[in-house]
C-alpha cells in the first residue's frame, strides 16, 4: 500500500488539487468540474490552461484571505464536571478515505 500524503504536488490522482478545492468550498462533486475541462482542452489548450490557474489563484487568494474555521479555532464551549462524574472517553478517530 502506498503512503498517503497530503501534499498536492506529490499527489498522483490530482493536478494542483485546484477542482477538488473548489468542489469543497462549493459543496459539489469536483469530478463534474474535472470533467468540464475535458473537451475545452482538445480545443482551446492554452485558454483552458489559463483559466485553470486563474481557478486556482482564485482558490488560493479566498484561503488566505477567508481561511475556514476549525474546531480548535472555533471558541471553546463551556463545560462543568460534577465530583462524581467520570470523563468520557475520548471518540475513536476513523482513517479518512480519499
Amino acid at each position: 500500500m502506498e503512503n498517503e500524503t497530503t501534499n498536492l504536488f506529490n499527489r498522483r490522482d490530482t493536478f494542483f488539487g485546484i477542482c477538488e478545492a473548489v468542489g469543497q468550498d462549493f459543496g459539489f462533486n469536483p469530478l463534474w468540474l474535472r470533467l468540464a475541462f475535458v473537451a475545452p482542452i482538445f480545443f482551446f489548450p492554452v485558454q483552458t490552461f489559463i483559466g485553470y490557474f486563474a481557478l486556482g489563484g482564485a482558490v488560493l487568494a479566498s484561503r488566505l484571505l477567508f481561511p475556514a474555521k476549525t474546531a480548535a479555532t472555533a471558541a471553546p464551549a463551556l463545560t462543568t464536571v460534577e465530583d462524581n462524574a467520570q470523563p468520557s472517553e475520548p471518540a475513536e478517530e476513523f482513517a479518512l478515505a480519499a
